[in-house]
């Protein structure tokens, strides 16, 4: 079971722009606190459409979707577990398992198509019995920077309950570190209501790929706004 986790993204303040100094002085802050540098990561999320179907009515080629097909579905391909997949159908409140040729099989289908795929890479660090994991996040096949995430699991507790107390108190030290850095922004976190989901209080990787999914959400958001 693995421990829990903590997704923060960096919200910049109103006008500023991302940047990699930004990563940089993450990376820094982490170092600072005593943090060791224990090799790369990576982690992929995907926002999928449904491919419409092309049907003869009057002459005319017209292109159709399913009514009981969902029209969101978002992927995650996490670095921890790199043999497994997850779905996740927001709206609906469902978060799947399956194997990680699960996305060739939805292409042979023809029944969705990714319209967005990010990449977080970066760096993770022990630090006592926490991990954090630092990293920038890039659409595919570029280096267009989209945001900064940071992933912090407590390794002694799974339970989302019993390690909030010390989440926070690290969280709380975490961002008296980094305001010294004076840095136009700040890293937030997001409670996720994982019950909605049908996820108990016992952590596991779909509560990961839950909150990747929130956050790919919020963002796409934004972008929209």
């Amino acid at each position: 079971m693995p421990p829990a986790k903590w997704l923060m993204h960096w919200h910049p303040n109103p006008g500023a722009t991302l940047n990699s100094q930004i990563l940089a002085e993450a990376c820094g802050c982490a170092e600072s606190l005593g943090g060791t540098k224990d090799g790369r990561w990576k982690t992929s999320i995907f926002f999928y459409r449904p491919i419409a179907r092309e049907t003869a009515a009057s002459g005319a080629q017209q292109q159709q979707q399913a009514p009981d097909v969902p029209r969101e579905l978002f992927g995650v391909a996490l670095h921890e577990r790199p043999g497994l997949y997850f779905s996740i159908l927001r709206n609906q409140r469902i978060v799947l398992q399956a194997d990680a040729a699960f996305p060739q099989v939805m292409e042979k289908l023809q029944s969705y198509m990714a319209r967005v795929t990010l990449n977080f890479e970066g760096f993770q660090y022990q630090l006592g019995d926490f991990y954090l994991r630092i990293a920038k996040c890039v659409p595919n096949n570029s280096e267009t920077l989209r945001g900064i995430m940071m992933e912090v699991e407590y390794c002694p507790l799974s339970s989302i309950e019993k390690s909030r107390a010390i989440m926070l108190d690290f969280f709380d030290i975490w961002q008296e570190t980094l305001a010294k850095k004076s840095l136009p922004g700040r890293f937030i976190h997001v409670e996720s209501n994982f019950s909605e989901f049908g996820l108990s209080d016992q952590y596991s990787y779909q509560h990961t790929a839950v909150q990747y999914a929130i956050w790919l959400q919020q963002l796409m958001a934004s972008v929209r706004g």
